[in-house]
């Protein structure tokens, strides 16, 4: 029952220093599209092209779709049971690594505590913890596992979570890799000579994907337009992050480094957290070793993202730092603490800085846009929409999240999207520039566009003399073309 509670707790303070679940928002104008287009190949059209770039990469959408199919849930369902076993995953690695590590168990209350304080890593484009499902999470969480296996000397159960993280998400899947990899080497001798075989495989199999498989077209420099498209992704070059970035990012593996020799001086530390401290070690080394390449604009290592092992970095430096509390009394003292942190924060997000939210909306939550997007849902699946491009932020969700159509542009996530594909880079920055202001939009300006990109319907707050088709009390929805 204790367990049960703390649990619950969990999910409770981690979502509200999140700022409540939400269905719909943020990295899901990606994923939900993505899904929908897996369950039926028939939506989008015109934006399969720039869906399939990021979406071939991944199976976690052919895996929901057949969830989708099989249970006939919708979506929104499916989204929330995701978003409660990420969490329930979490909090369960989070307790089995607090065990090994610690044996006063204020120290895991500690540890719980301190990871619902939701952190974006410096200039990363990763946050701790996410309030609503990402396969990146339910990844995270397995990987979580696998290190719990590793400091208990499970090894095959290790390797498997390890897999299992990479089916769920590739990149989070190769970071847990190159953690778990080289902690098993340093404890395992005999699979060393496996450990090579699998390098050696690895890298014969990623030079053929580059050279001629699925990957060909990544080791490509980035041309200007490309460049320009994600020119708003402050984190995908580490060569311009501030100095400030460099020194916390760095300082997350040095304090981890301290934290492990002061456990050594105390006797508190074991052979399988020292293989673990050397995995982090490698996770760093590995983003600096491929830094050139980023740096020279080559696809592939841009589209990894590597910045973003400092996630495992940060986790582990919290973990190994609350280690360190010895003393009953010390640790339940901190404990306390962080749970007084974590509520009252918490509290002050969801009361004062988001009053207007709920702390769990589990479906698209009702407004005039929603309203928009449901009569936009019912027209014919190749219905070809233009909106403000910012309307995702501006309004909650994406045209292809709420209406499941196809939409002219959306700049934050086609020009995320934009970093795996040319094609799509040069689709954004050719839209963009053809659509120019959105809020100065005028009726030839939109007929112009509608006869260049076959747009059907214009949706925005303006009142524009064009044949209005819906209208609520906040948007109008123009016919653009019969």
């Amino acid at each position: 029952m204790i367990l049960v509670g703390g649990g619950i707790l969990f999910l409770l303070l981690a979502t509200a220093n999140g700022a409540g679940y939400r269905y719909g928002v943020s990295d899901q104008a990606f994923y939900i599209p993505v899904v929908e287009h897996a369950i039926n190949p028939e939506t989008f059209p015109r934006d399969a092209s720039l869906i399939d770039a990021q979406g071939r990469l991944m199976i976690t959408d052919e895996i929901i779709a057949l969830v989708a199919r099989l249970t006939t849930l919708p979506l929104d369902a499916i989204f929330l049971a995701g978003y409660l076993l990420s969490v329930a995953l979490i909090g369960i690695a989070l307790v089995l690594i607090g065990q090994r590590v610690s044996a006063t168990p204020w120290v895991v209350v500690a540890i719980l505590a301190a990871l619902t304080l939701r952190h974006r890593i410096p200039r990363t484009s990763a946050n701790s913890f996410e309030p609503y499902f990402h396969p990146r999470m339910l990844a995270f969480g397995m990987g979580l596992l696998a290190v719990a296996s590793l400091l208990r000397r499970r090894t095959w159960l290790s390797i498997a979570l390890v897999g299992a993280t990479a089916l769920l998400h590739v990149t989070t899947g190769l970071w847990f890799s190159i953690l778990i990899g080289v902690a098993l080497v340093r404890l395992e001798p005999e699979l060393r000579r496996l450990a090579i075989a699998a390098a050696v495989a690895a890298v014969a199999v990623g030079a053929w994907a580059l050279m001629a498989g699925p990957l060909r077209t990544s080791m490509t420099q980035m041309d200007d337009v490309w460049l320009q498209a994600v020119a708003s992704k402050d984190s995908l070059f580490a060569s311009q992050w501030p100095l400030w970035a460099w020194i916390a990012n760095l300082a997350l593996l040095a304090l981890l480094w301290w934290a492990h020799v002061r456990r050594q001086g105390s006797g508190q530390a074991t052979v399988e957290d020292d293989a673990l401290i050397w995995g982090a070690t490698a996770l760093v080394a590995f983003f600096l070793l491929t830094l050139p390449l980023v740096v020279a604009r080559f696809a592939f290592p841009v589209q990894l993202q590597i910045s973003r092992v400092f996630w495992l970095v940060d986790v582990l430096a919290t973990i190994y730092l609350l280690s360190l509390l010895v003393g009953r009394r010390v640790a339940r003292a901190v404990a306390i603490a962080l749970m007084i942190v974590s509520v009252s924060r918490g509290a002050y997000i969801m009361l004062v800085e988001r009053p207007d939210r709920s702390l769990f909306s589990m479906r698209l939550a009702e407004s005039p846009w929603e309203d928009a997007m449901r009569w936009l849902s019912r027209q014919p699946v190749a219905t070809h929409v233009l909106a403000d491009p910012g309307h995702s932020w501006k309004y909650g969700t994406s045209v292809r999240v709420s209406a499941t159509r196809d939409v002219f542009l959306e700049d934050v996530k086609d020009s995320a999207i934009a970093i795996y594909s040319r094609d799509v880079a040069h689709r954004v920055v050719e839209r963009a520039a053809a659509l120019g202001d959105f809020t100065t939009m005028t009726p030839d300006g939109a007929r112009a566009l509608a006869a260049k990109y076959e747009l059907n319907f214009l949706v925005t707050e303006q009142r524009l003399d064009l044949p209005t088709a819906y209208e609520n009390r906040q948007f109008r929805i123009y016919s653009l073309k019969p």
